[in-house]
Formats: C-alpha cells, sequence, structure tokens
C-alpha cells in the first residue's frame, strides 16, 4: 500500500474519533459520518481545506513540519502517533535506524539471556519489529503451545494471532491482542515503508477477514507492557503481566518476556506451564 495512502487513512481514522464538541461545535443530527468534518479539522489546525483535504486524499506529497505539528495537536495525537503522522507524511524527516523484519542474528549474550529467563521458569522471547520469534525459550513455547525446539526461533506472532485458529482459544482476550499487533505493524511499516517482509507479511494478512476488519481501525501505539488472559491446555485460565525492552545494540530487536505475581494463582498455573515444557522436551516421556 502506498506511503500517501496509509497517511490519509490514518488521518481519517483519527479524525474520526473526534468529536463536535472537541472543535466548538454543537453535536448535529445531520453528520453522516463519525468524528470531525475536514474543514472543522483544518480550522483547528490552522491550516486550509484545501491543503487539509490534499493531504487527506494523498495528492501532497510534502508537508513541512510545522504544519504536520499543527496537525497532530489538533487531532489530539500522543507521541507515538504523532512519530507515525511524521513518517508516514515527511519520511524524510524520520531517518530510519534499522531494518525492520530483515533477517536477524541473535547476539550470544542474549542467548544467554534467555537461558537465564528459561531457569526462573519465565516465558521469553526475541522480537522483530515484524513480530517474527527470532529466539524463544522452552517455557514460552509451552506457554504458546507451540511445538517445542528447545532454544529456536520461528512464528511470527502475527500470523499466530490470526492465521491460526488455536489463537482465539488460547488469548481470552483476543480483540485487545490483535489491537496490539496491528498497532506494532502500522507503527513498523511507517517508519519502514519500503521494507520487503514487512509488506509481504502485511499482503499476506489482508486475506484474513479478522485482519483487516483490525487493521482499518489504524491503531498505533507502542505496547511494551500490559496482561493477557490466557486459557492453556494444560494450566486453564490465568493472566500474566508482560514486558517488551528494546535490546541494547539491537534496536530492531526486543525482548518479550511474562510474569506472575509470586504466590498467586497465575505464578502457580506459569510454574505447571515451565514443568510441562522440561518434560514435552525430555525424550524419555516420548513427547514433543
Amino acid at each position: 500500500m502506498d506511503r500517501l495512502v496509509r497517511l490519509g487513512d490514518f488521518l481519517r481514522s483519527r479524525r474520526a474519533r473526534l468529536q463536535p464538541v472537541d472543535a466548538g461545535t454543537a453535536a448535529s443530527a445531520r453528520r453522516r459520518v463519525p468524528g470531525l468534518r475536514r474543514e472543522e479539522l483544518a480550522r483547528l489546525a490552522g491550516v486550509s481545506v484545501d491543503y487539509y483535504t490534499r493531504l487527506e486524499q494523498g495528492r501532497s506529497k510534502n508537508a513541512s513540519p510545522a504544519v504536520l505539528d499543527a496537525i497532530a495537536r489538533a487531532l489530539r495525537l500522543n507521541e507515538t502517533e504523532r512519530d507515525h503522522l511524521f513518517a508516514l507524511a515527511s519520511p524524510l524527516l524520520n531517518p530510519i535506524r534499522g531494518q525492520a523484519g530483515a533477517r536477524q542474528r541473535v547476539p550470544p549474550i542474549t542467548y544467554e539471556l534467555i537461558e537465564t529467563l528459561e531457569h526462573a521458569d519465565i516465558p521469553a522471547c526475541v522480537l522483530s519489529q515484524c513480530l517474527d520469534v527470532l529466539l524463544a525459550n522452552r517455557t514460552f513455547r509451552a506457554l504458546m503451545n507451540w511445538p517445542d525446539d528447545r532454544q529456536a526461533g520461528g512464528g511470527n506472532l502475527a500470523r499466530f494471532c490470526f492465521l491460526d485458529p488455536s489463537a482465539h482459544d488460547l488469548y481470552r482476550d483476543w480483540e485487545h491482542v490483535a489491537a496490539d499487533i496491528t498497532a506494532v505493524l502500522h507503527f513498523a511499516v511507517g517508519r519502514n515503508p519500503g521494507e520487503p517482509r514487512l509488506n509481504e507479511l502485511i499482503g499476506e494478512l489482508l486475506h484474513d477477514e479478522d485482519f483487516r476488519r483490525v487493521w482499518a481501525a489504524h491503531h498505533v501505539y507502542e505496547s511494551t507492557s500490559g496482561n493477557k488472559l490466557y486459557h492453556h491446555p494444560i494450566a486453564g485460565d490465568f493472566s500474566l503481566h508482560y514486558q517488551i525492552l528494546r535490546l541494547p545494540g539491537e534496536p530492531e530487536q526486543f525482548l518479550c518476556m511474562s510474569t506472575a505475581a509470586q504466590k498467586s494463582p497465575s505464578a502457580d498455573a506459569l510454574t505447571l506451564i515451565a514443568k510441562w515444557a522440561k518434560t514435552r522436551s525430555d525424550p524419555r516421556h516420548g513427547q514433543k
């Protein structure tokens, strides 16, 4: 999808979430679409209606930082959304720091970190901005109910969420997880519009009806921590707190790990999953 088309979609989605009162206008029953009209948004941003219309329709290839900043304020964008707007509208103002989704090598020291977390029964993996799983420990793969390959990578969280039916069973809050995933992908493609691996992934996912629906909402934020609700075939229902950290020296690699409060039912569930992970990787048990 063309960068300017993405820009127009993003602007329309952010404009649609604003209310007439945000522009000092009384609500009207005659409004045919949600949110503010283009002329109302243009007035808030202090730009001409024609200029804003051309920007939203993908007919303006150049936008100054001052104009973009004014539009960001009018749309009440948060910091991540503002960065995304600038990346889509003026990519030369935001140099890309790496190649999201490019095949990457995980440093040896990160293998040691993943192994240490494995000994602590903490599910952990290393992700690319494409959400490729570059490295994962056994507990993570057991949590996801994926085949155990010890400290192997493989798999992609976006493909799993949208294309694997078991994801709907595993995630009790599937809609929330799906929104997080599309937010990460929107942000990544805004910064890396020409990255083939990322565009190939999105093109593949667009064949899925659920992905098209969630993608159209144009969520854009960095999901660095939160809670996920699980329904696991071995451990039942529980919740885990996750954290996602950018790895030092590897700006396009991220450590994702999940924990539970001590002595909680979720901690008991995590312990059970960690024990199961060791069992199914033990050839003496005849399981894989």
